[in-house]
């Protein structure tokens, strides 16, 4: 298939806000891909490469070759010229990552080009995301979505299953390719993510009737555990393998009870009273295998989920099974468990919340009690609350400071995810600085320390795409987690609300810009007596 194809495809999604719009162009594109560059073509709908790593930067595009006249490039030949640039390393590298960058570029056209640099630099936000392009290979497959969005948790990625299907002689066929997909022992599954609600009641009545799993919200490194025999393996929420960097935690994981197994949890550090320490130092430790730290961070994990036991898949079974394997596998290391209460008393899910920030965590993580696994998906089944009222949102742009922060970036300007994945811009006049698909729901320069107001100052340097005035726009790249008091109406930013004495709690590098929450999540606020509305 032609580069030409795909780019005019993402065009057009681009163009419309309408859901049913966007799914119907993929789906054609799909129908038209052949089975060897589905997954390319999976991948770049998406807004991703296949490569993890290129060794490219956004300065090293600003200076392209001419374009090509005529489209000719396949996306095999693409695919295949980030492969190599991936695979580069040592003396020479640079040299000849640039002839790379060289050829590829100038095979290019000049809509080409663009849709190039915005894929390598991760700012291809056409609102195909991934959810909507799992529904389109389901339509371009003739099978029901429920079987592609299973297959793809279970596999922990969309090509192979947009290529299973796709590849299949009918419907029939792709659901039997689609049913191969199981929970594999050693390769990671999408967690299961939580909605948000701002207090426990209505927590407790979004997950239904009936007692509910109250969990204690921790405030560290999603973890994902497998084990097989003497092999342990540890992913991230991303689904990277930091095996390597936690020893501690394999070595807990090697002493239970089971040959197989698949946990959910988190990892944190604490202090020796048992309470967590700041996040950046558990998120500085996950992100490094240094013995001298690993020495004096020991990461600890707590378990909250059993998705695996000697043999037996529970993602399937009620949550109450699932918390019962896994509390009957715990039961010689109750430390490894997470604070938990089954309750159907709103009265005493509070009274746990309140224990739980007591004890120096985030909140709590109100669950129903019969609900599956459904991995991958922000489902009702699961709803967090932290009372603090927190959002992670991402950076738009960044003013220059004055005063005491002169010669600083502070004063950080707040974009939140328009979650159908459409295009909210943000006004006449800056319409043209943000990138769409994201709105600006207020600015902040509280809650920033010397050290923060230099780390951000380098950090938003490397992201910036342009000045205006005092403004330097930046790729909405960096998620910054921002506590607040409430969310007002307002008619000055184009979502029709704003936040309320927004400050900075800490900067997110665990969690990327497409996890960020969504415009709707703000909205909701309107109606929690605390918000000021």
């Amino acid at each position: 298939m032609l580069l030409a194809d795909v780019v005019a495809t993402s065009t057009a999604v681009a163009a419309t806000r309408s859901r049913l719009a966007k799914r119907a162009l993929l789906v054609d594109l799909l129908r038209r891909t052949g089975p060897d560059d589905v997954p390319v073509v999976a991948r770049h709908l998406a807004g991703e490469l296949r490569q993890r790593r290129t060794g490219l930067g956004w300065r090293s595009l600003q200076t392209l070759p001419p374009s090509a006249d005529e489209p000719h490039l396949t996306v095999g030949e693409v695919d295949a010229a980030f492969e190599r640039m991936s695979a580069l390393a040592g003396p020479g590298s640079g040299t000849a990552r640039a002839a790379e960058v060289a050829a590829l570029f100038g095979a290019a056209t000049s809509d080409e080009q663009r849709f190039l640099v915005r894929l390598v630099a991760g700012e291809l936000r056409q609102g195909a995301l991934d959810a909507l392009l799992l529904d389109a290979v389901a339509q371009a497959a003739g099978v029901p979505p429920e079987a592609v969005r299973r297959a793809a948790m279970l596999a922990g990625a969309t090509e192979p299953v947009a290529q299973a299907a796709l590849a299949a002689a009918g419907p029939e066929d792709a659901l039997e390719r689609l049913a191969a997909f199981g929970l594999q022992v050693g390769r990671p599954v999408r967690p299961m993510l939580a909605q948000s609600a701002p207090d426990v009641a209505g927590a407790l009545a979004a997950v239904g009737p009936g007692p509910a799993v109250v969990d204690a919200k921790l405030d560290g490194i999603r973890i994902q555990v497998h084990r097989d025999g003497d092999d342990v393996r540890v992913f991230t929420r991303s689904l990277d393998d930091i095996t390597a960097r936690v020893p501690e935690i394999v070595t807990v994981v090697r002493t239970l009870p089971a040959r197989t197994l698949v946990l959910d949890g988190e990892a944190l550090v604490t202090d020796d009273a048992g309470r967590p320490v700041p996040f950046q130092d558990t998120a500085a430790r996950a992100a490094s295998g240094d013995a001298q730290l690993a020495a004096t961070h020991r990461l600890r994990p707590f378990l909250f989920d059993c998705l695996h036991l000697d043999g037996a898949d529970l993602l399937d079974e009620p949550l109450t099974a699932r918390i019962a394997a896994l509390d009957a596998l715990l039961v010689a290391h109750p430390d490894l468990t997470v604070d938990r209460v089954v309750t159907a008393d709103p009265a005493a899910a509070e009274a746990h919340a309140r224990a739980v920030l007591t004890a120096g965590h985030e909140g709590v993580v109100v669950k129903a009690a019969g609900s599956p696994y459904e991995a991958g998906r922000r489902g009702a089944g699961w709803v967090k609350v932290k009372p603090r009222h927190t959002l992670d949102l991402v950076v738009l742009a960044v003013e220059r400071g004055s005063g005491r922060r002169g010669g600083l970036l502070s004063n950080i300007h707040l974009g939140a995810r328009d979650g159908q994945g459409g295009f909210v811009m943000l006004g006449k006049t800056l319409k043209d600085s943000y990138e769409s698909g994201w709105t600006m729901v207020g600015k902040t320069f509280k809650g920033m320390s010397d050290e923060m107001l230099a780390w951000q100052t380098k950090r938003f340097l490397e992201l910036e795409t342009h000045r205006e005035s005092h403004v330097v726009y930046v790729r909405p790249e960096q998620v910054v987690e921002i506590a607040f008091d409430g969310v007002q109406r307002s008619s000055r930013y184009p979502g029709g609300v704003a936040l309320r004495f927004a400050r900075v709690v800490r900067y997110r590098d665990d969690k990327a810009s497409g996890g960020a929450d969504t415009i709707d999540t703000l909205r909701s606020f309107l109606g929690d007596p605390s918000s000021g509305s």
